[in-house]
């Protein structure tokens, strides 16, 4: 029986999962047996390992990834006429919290090789309007944090760093999320550390934390009482997310490990597929590959054979200024600006099976199904 043949009978290979063991029910049974489910012990250990992790003085656990971009927004005090500036290759969650908060997202185009925030595109688009600017590190990388930060300073604007992808991911040695005014990290399933859901508000400014816990607490600064200082909403966290979430913390070293042998392996296996190319990493980058990319003329018809061998790919994010939803024109004013960058990203990107479950013989198989694919495809 061929490798092909028999590879045929075996389960799917998934391009993303989380790695769930043991140690994920331990916790939750601390948990069970405390009887405490929504932020109490276990919460504050997970906030005190992100905050270890990042060096961000503060670490404010919420529901999930977009609210925390969202109670970032509020905190600094941005709403109604104001404009932030958002890349046009992201998931749409990021635009989404600008729009939530009442303000408007202008799109940004992305550098042409790492698809991170294009700092000198940024710097046209600042008007009157603008108050922040939300780079996004891109499937495990870093934007360019410290030209960020100089570009804020020159028009005094906020930075909201959407850290959504990156755990683990420092540039220039500084982790991702904790350059700016607010930085985001999210647990959602499929990320490098996950809760299930769940999202951290980092900062270092003590203001802004207490705003950002106000939010969070239906406006109050204690809770457990019915006194409210300000407006806020409910975007809890709960010790059950906490509990999977310090198991994952734990075994995050081997995870961010195994997918840098998985990204190293796939690169230097496919190496000589001039067609086939792998995203450039950022020299100052230590990046963490959530997802590990590469470039190719046809990524759709790759997608499709592969599909069909039960190898599941992903395509990159369908730019902004693409996106359906925002095709009436009323929520982002530049929707009609030309994209070259993020367009192509798009049209050219694809992420390989990355998960720290993926065996040796798995991965094996994946490079030599699209090497077979090149070898046969006219």
């Amino acid at each position: 029986m061929t490798r092909a043949k028999k590879k045929a009978d075996l389960r799917r290979i998934v391009q993303i999962e989380p790695w769930i063991d043991g140690g994920e029910l331990r916790e939750l049974k601390r948990v069970i047996e405390s009887t405490f489910l929504v932020e109490d012990k276990l919460t504050q250990e997970f906030e005190r390992m992100t905050s270890d992790l990042t060096g961000s003085k503060h670490a404010i656990a919420v529901c999930n990834g977009t609210m925390a971009l969202f109670v970032c927004l509020k905190a600094v005090g941005i709403g109604s006429g104001d404009e932030v500036i958002v890349p046009d290759l992201t998931f749409a969650a990021s635009a989404n919290a600008v729009i939530l908060a009442g303000a408007t997202p202008v799109l940004c185009d992305v550098q042409e090789d790492t698809f991170c925030f294009d700092v000198s595109r940024a710097d046209q688009l600042v008007s009157e309007k603008t108050r922040a600017l939300m780079p996004v590190h891109l499937y495990g990388q870093s934007a360019n944090m410290p030209e960020v930060m100089k570009l804020a300073a020159r028009h005094k604007l906020r930075v909201i760093e959407d850290a959504a992808q990156g755990i683990g991911v420092r540039y220039q040695g500084k982790h991702v999320g904790s350059f700016g005014d607010l930085g985001v990290l999210s647990y959602f399933g499929n990320k490098t550390v996950t809760c299930g859901q769940g999202g951290i508000v980092l900062t270092d400014d003590d203001s802004l934390a207490k705003a950002a816990r106000r939010l969070k607490n239906y406006g109050r600064d204690q809770k457990g009482t019915f006194v409210h200082e300000s407006i806020g909403f409910n975007f809890a966290f709960t010790d059950l997310q906490a509990a999977i979430g310090i198991s994952q913390m734990k075994k995050m070293s081997l995870i961010v490990s195994k997918k840098r042998e998985i990204h190293d392996r796939y690169v230097e296996r496919l190496r000589d597929l001039k067609d086939f190319r792998p995203v450039r990493i950022d020299g100052d980058c230590d990046a963490v590959f959530w997802f590990t990319s590469f470039l190719c003329e046809d990524p759709q018809a790759l997608t499709s054979f592969l599909a069909a061998r039960k190898i599941q790919v992903r395509r990159f994010f369908y730019p902004l200024h693409m996106q359906p939803c925002y095709a009436d024109k009323k929520h982002i004013p530049n929707i009609d600006n030309d994209f070259p960058a993020s367009k192509k990203a798009y049209e050219q990107g694809i992420s390989l099976p990355s998960s720290y479950a993926l065996t040796d013989e798995d991965q094996a198989f994946v490079i030599e199904q699209i090497h077979f694919f090149y070898e046969n495809r006219n």
